[in-house]
């Protein structure tokens, strides 16, 4: 699977083809992969795009080279920015947490290196996080005179817990990935060479569960099902529950298992 692009400048996603149901899309933003305002567009909708095909593949992310995954917010582009352009750069970067929040076949992240700032929050919306050795983790906004997206910050406690955000948040000081493992940042470190492999195996191996099954469990995993009304968990259980029963791939799975 390709996504044609109508602009005749460099793609900062690079998209890969479909194989056994995985596309990778790889952040190439040189030299660090900073999340430019065209960057995360452009990820927003490469996503959306995908989320919305007739049969939308597994997701592999990583960023370009060895010694960066993502840098986080791109600090030189937004120098100059005015306070209203700030705001807008916030929406933009909220609405791509939410388009990684949302998608609902399996999405894995490949750490290949440094991963800053909104590098992490992006990280911690994926099913699996893999990260190479070489991986270090931080969140350098309070020393910069920056802010992290309120829905990114909201991620980092809940997957971590209150005192391991705060830890991370509050301070400003890296992580190695072994310790972002423990901290629960990551799932598996792993050696670089081997790190896209097995994060596209993994992939692979999510995405021939079935799709209607696999959506209704990540959208009853978002942290806000929680707190719905009684009435709508009970609506959205049913509404699941019928499509999962109509639908051919868990069908197959069902009588497999009983066969």
């Amino acid at each position: 699977m390709s996504i044609a692009s109508h602009s005749t400048a460099p793609s900062a996603v690079q998209v890969s083809d479909e194989v056994d149901g995985v596309v990778v899309l790889t952040l190439n933003h040189p030299p660090a992969n900073a999340l430019s305002n065209s960057l995360v567009s452009e990820l927003t909708m490469t996503l959306e795009t995908l989320a919305g095909g007739p049969r939308t593949p597994a997701v592999v992310l990583t960023g370009a080279g060895e010694r960066f995954f993502c840098a986080g917010g791109d600090i030189k582009e937004a120098v100059g920015f005015g306070a209203d352009s700030m705001v807008e750069r916030m929406a933009s970067f909220h609405a791509l947490l939410c388009a990684l929040e949302d998608f609902a076949r399996p999405l894995v992240c490949a750490v290949n290196g440094w991963c800053v700032g909104g590098g992490i929050e992006m990280a911690l919306f994926a099913d699996r996080v893999y990260a190479s050795t070489e991986a270090r983790f931080v969140f350098p906004e309070i020393n910069h005179g920056m802010l992290p997206a309120v829905k990114g910050i909201t991620r980092v406690r809940e997957v971590l817990g209150d005192r391991a955000a705060r830890r991370l948040l509050l301070s400003g000081e890296p992580l190695d990935a072994f310790d972002a493992k423990t901290m629960g940042i990551v799932d598996q470190v792993v050696e670089q060479d081997d790190l896209l492999a097995i994060a596209m195996a993994d992939a692979r191996a999510a995405a021939a569960k079935p799709p209607a099954v696999f959506a209704a469990l990540k959208r009853a995993l978002h942290s806000g099902t929680s707190s719905w009304p009684v009435e709508e968990q009970l609506r959205v259980t049913v509404a699941d529950a019928r499509t999962v029963f109509l639908d051919p791939a868990a069908r197959a799975a069902r009588e497999g298992f009983h066969g």
